[in-house]
């Protein structure tokens, strides 16, 4: 299965999760950056609210795209500390990476606090989504973010992942939705034509069009 873009990958979900439409306590979060286009056309076709949630990876040195953990608001970090230890990593550079990744969050946060949401999670039914899941440690920081903030319920929805962040992820959401499942994942991008990067300013952009619409 390959999506045409976020927006198609989306659409798709979105026909998954009929269930959830006009849902009274339901809310829609979609990972910055690149869970939020998807988490829009969700928004839009449950008429649901959109939010973003902040979780930054933690790529490792000289390989961004391999994730050794994330971060989240909180003081929340998801780390995997059997990588951290294979790729040889000392207490002070794994250290000095999660302190710039946090500085990161709190600059992001401030970016999107005018158009975002004023949303109250406590009790509510939360749809957090991404563009791909592939070590799930993203995912795993979210939902710890989620579960802090009171949600009664959270759902993981996403277009593609691997079997084993599809394990892991079942024993911490009370259900995941992955369009696609599958042991051969070199990337996320792997699956899209269309994988461009998201700006900030699209993800306003989202955010903005999301609120007029509900």
């Amino acid at each position: 299965m390959i999506f045409r873009n976020r927006s198609d990958a989306g659409k798709r979900l979105a026909d998954r999760l009929q269930e959830y439409a006009n849902h009274q306590i339901g809310v829609v979060t979609g990972l910055l950056r690149g869970g939020v286009p998807v988490a829009f056309e969700i928004a839009k076709e449950l008429h649901l609210p959109l939010d973003v949630l902040f979780v930054r990876k933690l790529g490792a040195p000289g390989q961004p795209e391999l994730a050794m953990g994330a971060v989240a608001p909180g003081g929340i970090r998801v780390l995997d500390q059997q990588l951290i230890q294979r790729l040889g990593l000392t207490q002070e550079q794994l250290v000095e990476r999660i302190t710039a990744e946090e500085a990161e969050l709190c600059r992001r946060e401030q970016i999107f606090q005018d158009v975002r949401p004023q949303i109250h999670l406590q009790g509510k039914t939360v749809l957090v989504v991404d563009d791909g899941i592939a070590t799930g440690a993203s995912m795993m920081a979210a939902i710890q973010v989620l579960r802090a903030a009171g949600a009664k319920k959270i759902l993981v929805a996403a277009p593609v992942a691997p079997f084993q962040a599809l394990r892991d992820l079942s024993t911490l959401a009370d259900q995941v939705i992955i369009l696609k499942v599958t042991e051969h994942f070199p990337a996320v991008g792997f699956f899209y034509r269309d994988f461009q990067q998201i700006s900030d300013e699209a993800v306003r952009d989202y955010l903005l069009r999301s609120a007029q619409q509900t």
